[in-house]
């Protein structure tokens, strides 16, 4: 098995960003599996392009892409991406689009296709606080999770796809306000580490509710 897995270069001001600091540190295989290790711009327009040609190039089972949420203080992994791009502060090239579909003949959502619940689960067990989320915002993260799941529905079929939030990095939390949350980027690399591998084995997802009511 071949996993790819994205993390995205700083963003916003930021002089690092913990998604793919934690994604360097990977090993290159886990449980059996190979991990290919890609930075991706955060970019709406060029991550998709740049994800897609290392499909192209890779042939990955699975894609699994990393993200920052600051201000978010677990592992937050997501079930859902929609067909929206709302950008709050203009992306490293520029853009930032308003109230824009991302794919005109897309669906109006895709469900991740890995297995949330078990990922969190793991992470979990390992002692890391995570959750699954139901919102991967409107930014970029939301737009590659998206176009991936998109992706693998229209042209790499048997390709599976998900996406995982990780907070601000300490070093981040440094310069921001007290009590601002944050996590080692170890912890968050070890926390990826236990998503990789409930792939890897492939393990069934689990069947409990995580559910909000909010």
């Amino acid at each position: 098995m071949k996993i790819l897995v994205t993390g995205f270069d700083p963003f916003g001001g930021e002089k690092v960003n913990p998604a793919y600091e934690a994604v360097k540190l990977l090993p290159d295989n886990i449980a059996g599996a190979e991990v290919i290790k890609l930075e991706i711009p955060t970019v709406f327009t060029r991550s998709v392009s740049v994800v897609d040609d290392a499909i192209n190039r890779y042939q990955p089972d699975v894609v699994l892409s990393i993200g920052q949420a600051g201000g978010r203080s677990s592992i937050t992994v997501e079930k859902v991406a929609i067909n929206l791009a709302e950008a709050r502060i203009p992306d490293n090239d520029g853009e930032q689009p308003l109230d824009q579909a991302l794919m005109q003949d897309g669906e109006t959502a895709y469900f991740a296709t890995i297995p949330v619940k078990a990922i969190v689960n793991r992470i979990r067990e390992a002692g890391i606080p995570a959750n699954m989320s139901y919102t991967a915002g409107t930014y970029v993260c939301n737009s590659i999770m998206y176009n991936v799941l998109y992706l693998t529905h229209k042209k790499y079929t048997n390709v599976k796809a998900g996406f995982i939030h990780v907070p601000f990095s300490t070093e981040q939390a440094a310069s921001k306000p007290d009590g601002t949350a944050s996590m080692p980027v170890e912890t968050i690399s070890k926390a990826i580490y236990c998503a990789v591998e409930v792939i890897a084995e492939n393990t069934e997802e689990s069947i409990e509710s995580m559910g909000t009511i909010m």
